[in-house]
Parts: C-alpha cells; structure tokens; sequence
C-alpha cells in the first residue's frame, strides 16, 4: 500500500523509501489515516512535495516527464525564428516592443501571423 498525502507531515512518517511509518510500514488502505497526528516540529523546508504520477518538482515548478512535443531540429528553429526569442514576427519582420512584450501569445498586430507553439 502507498502512502497517503498525510504522510509527509506526520510525526510517525519515517521518511524512507523502504517503511512509510512506525505504525503502518506498509501504509494505510485508502484516503486517510486514522493515526495521524501533524508533526509540530516540522519546518516548511522538510517538507516533501507530492507529485501526481509522470511529474516532478523542480524548484517550485510542478514539471511533466512527458517526452518533449518538439524534434531537436523543431526545437532549435524555435529558437531562431520565435519573435520570445528575437523580438521580430517570422513572417513580415515587425519588430514588438521591448518595453511592452506580450506575456503569452505572440500574435503580430502588423501581419495577423499568429502564435501556435503553445496550443
């Protein structure tokens, strides 16, 4: 059995990867544990971050394993020709403005070239 998402905070969580706890090493069936007591010395630091199945932590960014939805070679013509990464519209040249960037889509407003990398 797994462990639950009570578990990090815990007094009796063990923190390995072999026992889950003093009381159930195996964990509990289901949701809840009827154990459970909140670790008062616990600082926010020692903390373990739960992820759901295929994502990770990376600092305090939730990051998907997914395999990368870009080539190589797609990925590197992105980054020549993306106007986040040149400051200039791929198709007609328009330049966006440095001091007021668009935080998600990149549409040009001279051309009507629109931004599909992110849907």
């Amino acid at each position: 059995m797994p462990k639950i998402e009570q578990c990090d905070r815990c007094l009796f969580y063990s923190r390995s990867v072999h026992v889950i706890c003093s009381i159930h090493p195996y964990g509990v069936e289901g949701n809840e544990c009827l154990d459970f007591r909140e670790n008062p010395n616990l600082q926010a630091e020692d903390r373990e971050l739960w992820a759901p199945q295929g994502y990770s932590w990376y600092g305090d960014e939730l990051v998907s394993h997914a395999p990368p939805r870009y080539t190589p070679e797609q990925q590197l013509e992105l980054l020549d020709t993306h106007p986040f990464f040149t400051g200039i519209c791929p198709q007609c040249g328009h330049k966006f403005d440095r001091d007021n960037l668009p935080r998600v889509h990149w549409d040009c407003p001279s051309c009507g070239w629109m931004d599909d990398t992110i849907h």
